[in-house]
């Protein structure tokens, strides 16, 4: 694993803990899947590539927009899914018919990867990347080698 891939695991890891709070992105305090994201870039990268604008819990469902991912798209670099490593994000799509509005830092690999993320009721954990979490994934990014 390359230094920087190591950082944001470490990065990511230093967050597990945090209460889950809508919009948030404080280390500690509080943070929501997109907060964690968010301070990992932060820590690792530098300032935030663009000004995150309020959104409700449900995000861009009733328009039925992609806005998550599209914002992925913009700032990450997408790869197959098959070609995670730790350190990568993976955008996850909870239902079927609803948008990717669930993101989550892939913190292993292996017979049974795992990946970090701010889980509503949870806050932020470390869980198995189990069947019923892969199902769900729709797309894999990677940091920027640089910031952007």
């Amino acid at each position: 694993m390359t230094k920087r891939k190591q950082d944001i695991v470490d990065t990511a890891r230093a967050w597990l803990g945090t209460p889950y709070v809508h919009q948030a992105s404080v280390r500690g305090a509080g943070a929501d899947c997109l907060g964690l994201l968010r301070g990992a870039w932060r820590e690792v990268i530098g300032h935030e590539p663009e000004a995150v604008p309020v959104y409700s819990m449900d995000w861009s469902e009733p328009q039925g927009e992609e806005r998550m991912w599209a914002a992925a798209r913009r700032y990450l670099i997408e790869k197959p899914a098959a070609a995670m490593v730790a350190g990568d994000v993976l955008l996850f799509r909870m239902r079927d018919s609803g948008v990717a509005k669930h993101l989550g830092i892939v913190s292993s690999i292996g017979e049974v990867p795992r990946f970090i993320h701010a889980y509503s009721g949870h806050g932020v954990v470390e869980n198995a990347l189990s069947d019923p979490w892969r199902r769900r994934v729709v797309a894999c990014f990677e940091f920027p080698l640089e910031g952007r």
